[in-house]
């Protein structure tokens, strides 16, 4: 697999919609896997496919308890309310305080086109919604109150 280059806010592609997945093809495939080495190598909890430059219904996520693909999510339920810190791989160093849902459920499609359903709460929750939202064409900066903060990394 390959490390790819992480698209930074500005960048006009953050803001296209992007086209559902008709077929797992061996390129996509190849995308999975160079999103999940590419998040690894960042240090981050999800990566969409715009943030690599591929306008794909396509996002990963691992919070530490192993990778989640999803292809073509949607969000079936949200509830519950959870304000907190928020970051984003194409904006690195800056976070703000975002407003989630403390509950979601999705459905999505796995790495072979299998259907599935998944349940988050908190981090989970919050993940799932700001993946799914770059796949719509949205960064979390639109949802921040207070303006956005420096982050310090701990090596």
């Amino acid at each position: 697999m390959a490390i790819r280059q992480i698209r930074m806010a500005g960048d006009p592609i953050l803001n296209k919609v992007c086209k559902e997945v008709k077929d797992m093809t061996p390129m996509l495939q190849t995308l999975v896997g160079d999103m999940l080495d590419t998040m690894y190598e960042a240090n981050g909890v999800g990566l969409a496919a715009p943030q690599v430059g591929i306008l794909r219904r396509i996002a990963v996520i691992d919070i530490g308890e192993g990778p989640i693909v999803m292809v073509n999510p949607v969000i079936l339920e949200q509830d519950g309310e959870q304000t907190g810190d928020e970051g984003c791989l194409s904006l690195p160093g800056k976070a703000g305080q975002v407003t989630r849902p403390n509950h979601v459920v999705i459905r999505a499609f796995d790495e072979h086109m299998e259907s599935y359903e998944l349940e988050g709460t908190e981090l989970l929750a919050r993940a799932l919604c700001h993946e799914i939202g770059h796949l719509d064409g949205h960064m979390y900066t639109e949802l921040v109150t207070g303006g956005l903060h420096d982050v310090e990394y701990d090596d």
